[in-house]
């Protein structure tokens, strides 16, 4: 890449302007290049958070669908309306953080975390969400079974669709965590001349992520018998468990690239250093 900086015949006019810009650029832009691509990395390893994200709201739709949504005698919640627990939690938790733990923590450690291990700490909730959705829909497995409902996909088991609250919580406080830190990983990261696009990175891999969903979801009923239009006779805890294992997988992936990424800071210090 740095040869893409070497001025050869041709590649400057008499005026001194480039004559080539596809042929020759700047110091700078071959810098600005090399960030991007040490990003991408990172970059990958939180798309997979927006699937599980998205493939969670699609699928406890279907769950609520066939549990029990009533509260109190004469009102039943919409379906759509659980997933506002997971904004609830990540307003909640972002207020507790800002206002609480973030200051605790400096006033006693004078430490704070970086934003990528807000992202690693977002991710470990992450899976947990995965793995309390499989523990609700196993739970509510038993007790179709135990009626002998699985022929009839409009049973409504006698169990409170409040349970998926749960895993929408843990869902929010992962949002908490994972989003707030990549906008500043990427803000801090990203090249001068790119900082009013970082916080779009985010937007991106939120459009990745649902599209990939409904990939997963297509794959996954092609290839098992996991997910039939019966809900109540499929194995969806199965799906919720492939999450887990595949987020768990995914973190480790996280692990490797956070460990082995350079922030832009230390770069500039060695650079420092050496020029010295």
């Amino acid at each position: 890449m740095n040869r893409a900086a070497v001025i050869q015949e041709g590649d400057v006019a008499i005026d001194g302007s480039i004559a080539r810009p596809w042929s020759l650029c700047t110091v700078e832009e071959v810098e600005d290049l090399k960030t991007l691509i040490c990003i991408v990395p990172l970059w990958t390893s939180t798309i997979f958070i927006s699937v599980c994200i998205a493939t969670q709201v699609s699928l406890s739709i279907l769950q609520a669908l066939n549990m029990d949504r009533s509260l109190g005698a004469h009102f039943s919640v919409p379906v759509g309306s659980f997933s506002v627990t997971a904004s609830i939690a990540t307003c909640l938790t972002l207020f507790i953080l800002d206002r609480a733990i973030y200051p605790l923590c400096h006033r006693l450690t004078s430490y704070t975390p970086t934003s990528l291990q807000c992202v690693g700490i977002g991710q470990v909730f992450n899976i947990a969400a995965m793995a309390a959705s499989a523990l609700v829909e196993q739970r509510r497995s038993i007790i179709v079974h135990e009626h002998q409902a699985e022929s009839q996909p409009n049973w409504i088991a006698p169990m409170s669709a409040f349970w998926l609250v749960l895993p929408y919580v843990f869902t929010g406080v992962g949002e908490a965590f994972h989003y707030p830190g990549q906008i500043a990983f990427y803000y801090q990261e990203f090249p001068e001349s790119l900082k009013s696009t970082a916080t779009g990175i985010i937007a991106v891999i939120l459009s990745i992520g649902y599209y990939a969903s409904t990939g997963l979801v297509a794959v996954v009923r092609q290839t098992t018998s996991w997910l039939p239009d019966n809900l109540n006779s499929s194995r969806l805890e199965n799906v919720y468990w492939l999450l887990t294992v595949m987020t768990s997988i995914n973190f480790a992936y996280y692990i490797l690239c956070a460990k082995l990424h350079k922030y832009k800071r230390d770069k500039n210090v060695v650079v420092a250093a050496n020029s010295e």
